[in-house]
Order: C-alpha cells, then sequence, then structure tokens
C-alpha cells in the first residue's frame, strides 16, 4: 500500500515524511472503510502502521500486542508503556501456551516461522471476528517480502508476517509500511512522535529465532536471561562512552552442548552466541568490534546468572551477507 520502492539509485518513498503520513492515512481510510484491528508488536514497524491506522479509523481499529511466552525481560511492561506514551488504544493477548504448543518438537527454523505465523494469524482470526472485521494491519517493511522469496527472488528466511501465513486465512492483509526500509519507517517515526524511534528491532517470532534447535520454556528462559545481559552491558558501554550504539545486539542459545567446569566437577552445559551488528536498513550488516572489557563483562555475567546451565560464551563476527543478522 505504500508509495513506490527504492530504486536501485537509492531513491526513497518518503522524501517527505509528512506528506508520506498523510497520503498514507488518506489510503487507509479508503481502505478500511469498516474496523480493523492491528498486530502491534511493540516494534518500531508495527507501531508506525497502528498509529496511522488508528488516526485513519479512530475507534474503528484494535490494536493487539500477543503475549507469546517468546518475548524479552519485562517486554510486555515496555511495550505496553510505550503504546501509551503514543497515545494508542491497545490490548494485549496473553498465548505462551499456544505458541509453545505450535512449536513443540520442531528445530527447524523455517518450520518454527510458519508455525509462528500460523499461530498469530489463528488468534488474528478469533479476535477479528470478535471485533466485526476481517483486515488485518501489519507492519510489513520491504526486507521482509524480500527476503521472504516468491517472484524470481530466492528465500533467505520466511518472515513470519509473510510466509508463515496460512493460505486459507479469512484474514484480508492491510500493509500501510510494505514497500518502505527501516530506515524509512524511523524516518517516519519521528514525523509523528513515536518515542525512541532508533532502537533496536526485535524479530516478529522472538525468542524462538535466538533458541537454535528446540524451543521450550527452559530454553527460551536462558536465552531471556543471556539476552537482558547483552542489552544491559552493551547500553551501560553506550553511557560510559567507551562505545556507540551499535543497530542491534542481542544473545542466541545454540544447539548442542559443550564441556564446563564448575569448582572441581565437569559439567554439560550449553554456549551463548553474542551478535553485535551496524546497519542503515537490515538488508546488509557489519559485525561490530565490541570492546574486550565490555565481551568480558558480558561472558562473566551470562555465565554467573546461569549457573552451570551455561558455559561458554562466544562472538559471532560474520558480516551480512554471508551471515543474516537472526541466527535464525
Amino acid at each position: 500500500m505504500a508509495g513506490g520502492t527504492r530504486d536501485q539509485g537509492g531513491a526513497s518513498p518518503v522524501n517527505d515524511p509528512a506528506q508520506f503520513i498523510a497520503e498514507a492515512v488518506e489510503r487507509l481510510r479508503t481502505e478500511l472503510p469498516g474496523k480493523a484491528i492491528i498486530a502491534a508488536s511493540g516494534g518500531i514497524d508495527s507501531t508506525v502502521a497502528a498509529i496511522l491506522t488508528e488516526r485513519a479509523l479512530g475507534e474503528r481499529a484494535r490494536a493487539l500486542f500477543v503475549d507469546t511466552g517468546l518475548l524479552r525481560e519485562k517486554e510486555v511492561e515496555r511495550v505496553s508503556e510505550l503504546f501509551r506514551n503514543a497515545g494508542l488504544r491497545f490490548e494485549v493477548l496473553p498465548a505462551a501456551d499456544r505458541f509453545f504448543a505450535a512449536l513443540a518438537d520442531v528445530s527447524d527454523p523455517e518450520e518454527k516461522r510458519r508455525r509462528i505465523g500460523a499461530a498469530f494469524i489463528r488468534l488474528f482470526e478469533s479476535e477479528a471476528e470478535r471485533f466485526g472485521t476481517d483486515r488485518l494491519v501489519q507492519g510489513t517493511i520491504a526486507p521482509d517480502w524480500i527476503e521472504s522469496g516468491g517472484a524470481l527472488r530466492d528465500t533467505i528466511k520466511t518472515h513470519h508476517n509473510v510466509g508463515g501465513i496460512p493460505a486459507d486465512s479469512r484474514l484480508r492483509l492491510v500493509e500501510p509500511l510494505r514497500d518502505l526500509y527501516k530506515d524509512e519507517v524511523r524516518a517516519v517515526a519521528r514525523a509523528l512522535g513515536v518515542p525512541s524511534p532508533d532502537r533496536q528491532p526485535f524479530p516478529g517470532p522472538g525468542l524462538a529465532v535466538r533458541v537454535a534447535g528446540p524451543v521450550t520454556p527452559e530454553r527460551v528462559r536462558r536465552v531471556r536471561v543471556a539476552n537482558a545481559v547483552v542489552e544491559e552491558e552493551i547500553e551501560r558501554a553506550v553511557a560510559e562512552g567507551t562505545m556507540r550504539r551499535p543497530w542491534q545486539y542481542f544473545a542466541v542459545l545454540l544447539p548442542g552442548r559443550t564441556v564446563g567446569v564448575l569448582g572441581d566437577n565437569r559439567v554439560h552445559g550449553e554456549a551463548i552466541g553474542v551478535r553485535v551488528v551496524e546497519s542503515s536498513d537490515a538488508m546488509t550488516a557489519t559485525a561490530a568490534d565490541l570492546p574486550r572489557a565490555v565481551a568480558q563483562r558480558i561472558a562473566e555475567r551470562i555465565t554467573r546468572s546461569l549457573h552451570g546451565e551455561v558455559v561458554r560464551v562466544l562472538y559471532d563476527i560474520t558480516d551480512k551477507p554471508p551471515a543474516t543478522i537472526e541466527w535464525e
């Protein structure tokens, strides 16, 4: 639904964010003559889409934030505060049991994304019926559908909000940011007055794609603890001026077990990978140089916080390409 795509010379459909906002609101009013629900994750993309939709529809729009059980530490509280500060009407939907059931015994990254996408859609179908609509607004942006493949494009990874949507879905999708890249969405967010428009991205499938291998509540708990440590230590270093704020920084729980030592005892624990990258639009990324002291604090805090559960911390120095930013 957006106003065009970035061409090879780098031209942007958001040369004037205020004009883009006015045109997007008008298009939404035309495309959504009745009610609509909004998939609002708290990320900058879905938050911008939600604000545009509410401006267009007012009380005929209903933003839904799903607590999948796969969120970061204190994410529900953080997102709820963000939405309140942005003036959004929203509802939190607890659904952890639904998502863990969907992911039971699944290790393949593509299957994880498909199942998460399907779980979201089935939940949204029920909520849409209750609200009296068949329209779902999503914060899909250009990298989502480009990387998900289709036509002549290879599938790099299936984004849950594109390739994860079941073919028999009863919902009609509305995607006001579909042709925008992350830097363009952030420009629109700043024009809208969205709090913290440059905050780091968080994947729609949540910590499920930061748990390599099987997704269980225990493994998600471990990566949630590790991820919080990475975020806290990076943000501390930024505040102290020892490094600039990266584009994205997080932890990944790796598959398999590794040998560690606790006192005089040999143990088999899991390993955490730390990923810190610089980017502008998420299409390419460069692994950031992490100061040794910061890396050491991260490793010490993770292994201490997850005593005997995680015994090794590794740092990912791979750019995109050849790697993607997220591990899965």
